[in-house]
């Protein structure tokens, strides 16, 4: 009988290592055209930031204080998100980003749905933008503060993300 021990390089899939790793993506921009803020049972928190334009995401940033699956979740998304109109990115999920990095372990899977779930609020925050342009100087000013703006509009698909339930 063999006793195979986990060897973090050698078992995890490159996409894994490659989202664990990567930091070209994780910044805060000062101006978002969509902002959202998760922080999960375990404590990490994750902050999406967009850029859309035209009604397409040209780009997606990040900032986390959790651990290197959150941060490797995070990536995913700004990965799978990037270059989709607003309607397919709604479409992403925690199953989506599981799938992407093959081999995200189990105990961690809340880690996808922690950054599903933040990239969902700075979706809804757009289209609440979108909708009222005169509130975003004063998402500007909370962002800033570190007040993260409300989660308004997140009722779409009854799916739960974290402890919240979204209609």
């Amino acid at each position: 009988m063999t006793d195979k021990t986990f060897d973090f390089w050698r078992d995890h899939s490159l996409n894994y290592l490659e989202m664990a790793f990567r930091h070209d993506r994780r910044e805060r921009l000062q101006n978002p055209t969509g902002y959202g803020k998760r922080t999960g049972e375990c404590g990490d928190t994750v902050e999406i930031f967009l850029c859309i334009k035209r009604g397409r995401i040209q780009t997606v940033s990040f900032d986390t204080d959790g651990c290197i699956n959150t941060n490797a979740c995070a990536n995913t998304i700004s990965h799978l998100s990037e270059g989709k109109t607003i309607a397919e990115a709604w479409e992403i999920t925690p199953e989506d980003v599981i799938g992407f990095l093959e081999t995200l372990p189990k105990e961690n899977y809340h880690c996808a749905e922690l950054a599903v779930g933040a990239f969902y609020m700075a979706l809804a925050n757009y289209q609440e933008l979108h909708r009222n342009s005169w509130k975003k100087p004063y998402q500007q000013m909370l962002i800033v503060q570190g007040f993260p703006p409300s989660p308004s509009g997140l009722r779409r698909t009854g799916r739960v993300w974290g402890s919240e339930v979204h209609r």
